[in-house]
């Protein structure tokens, strides 16, 4: 993935001037996780904190592991928990994790390297654990293209292919929210 920075305290305005739902894909992505027993949740992604705080404010007894190749953005997050500076295709923390969550990160990484990192996730679930991706996507009518993207930085996929590919690496997967080029999915482990 090439180097490309977010400043921390424009990121939320950012967000929600290109993502006019974003503040329902963070809502969206917390509710999928409502009914799942959470007490070690890693995020990758933390970006400025928000999914986890949302995903936290449901599970408060959980324990908080999350990755974000930015320093400046963990350090923004201003959350407690093991915090790391770590790219998406580095190794994942150990496991086992009842929940992983990730929130417009996963669209960074080409097709390998969204079912490698699938596969990954897979191996640091506890069994019959949780990962919710919401991202971009690449919609089946080019009309419903409404986030803006950088080539070379955001490489969105297919759901279909993405749902694909969480099969292959052992999870039954469902789509539990949608709007245009974004999705949230939510994938329970097999094993």
């Amino acid at each position: 993935m090439s180097q490309y920075h977010f400043e921390p305290a424009t990121y939320l305005e950012s967000m929600r001037a290109d993502i006019p739902v974003f503040d329902d894909l963070q809502e969206q992505t917390a509710a999928a996780t409502e009914d799942i027993e959470v007490r070690d949740v890693l995020e990758l992604g933390v970006g400025t904190g928000m999914t986890s705080r949302a995903v936290l404010e449901r599970h408060p007894r959980a324990r908080l592991v999350g990755i974000d190749e930015s320093e400046a953005m963990l350090a923004a997050a201003e959350l407690e928990g093991d915090l790391r500076v770590a790219r998406l295709e580095d190794p994942l923390p150990a496991g086992p994790f009842d929940l992983v969550v990730s929130c417009l990160a996963v669209h960074h990484l080409d097709g390998d390297g969204k079912r490698d990192l699938f596969h990954r996730i897979a191996e640091v679930l506890r069994p019959g654990g949780h990962f919710i991706l919401a991202d971009v996507v690449v919609p089946e009518d080019d009309a419903d293209a409404v986030t803006p993207t950088t080539p070379g930085f955001d490489r969105p996929d297919r759901l279909a292919d993405q749902l694909a590919w969480l099969d292959d690496a052992g999870f039954n997967a469902e789509t539990t929210w949608r709007w245009k080029d974004l999705a949230v999915v939510r994938a329970e482990a097999r094993r």
